[in-house]
């Protein structure tokens, strides 16, 4: 089943790809893998903002963790790159937070179940997911990801 069709099959749409917010590109692509640029959260076109422990939910953090997790597809997509996906080797979770807060991993976990859905066995990867004082935009949460690509 192509990873379009399991999209569909979902009920997901992607979203439009984000162009960059600053001096980079949102992939990089050197031999057999893709560097993905960390991607922010859109929820129906709007920007999940805040802080998890203060004015962020668990469960918003959770769907913002997805919602980039959307995006990392829709970058992938835009780069002719998804249906080439052959594993999804690495996400890197960014969870702005205050210092009390702890659920990191809960929150980034938003991300690393969509791509289990998406791509099943080639969805489970490695991960980071880390607290930090503030991101970009006053963005909840940032995804990065690094995936193997299938030759041409």
């Amino acid at each position: 089943m192509s990873i379009e069709a399991k999209l569909a099959e979902l009920g997901l749409t992607l979203p439009q790809a984000a162009a960059p917010v600053a001096s980079y590109q949102a992939v990089v692509v050197t031999g057999n893998m893709a560097f993905l640029s960390g991607q922010l959260p859109f929820v129906d076109g709007q920007l999940v903002t805040g802080k998890l422990g203060a004015d962020v939910s668990l469960e918003t953090g959770q769907q913002a963790a997805r919602a980039c997790g959307l995006m990392i597809l829709a970058q992938l997509k835009a780069a002719g790159l998804l249906e080439r996906v052959e594993q999804v080797v690495k996400l890197g979770g960014f969870v702005a937070s205050t210092p009390d807060f702890t659920d990191q991993p809960k929150v980034v976990n938003g991300c690393s179940d969509l791509m289990a859905e998406v791509f099943g066995d080639a969805g489970k990867h490695a991960r980071s997911a880390v607290g930090v004082p503030v991101l970009p935009l006053d963005a909840a949460v940032e995804v990065d990801a690094i995936v193997a690509l299938r030759p041409h």
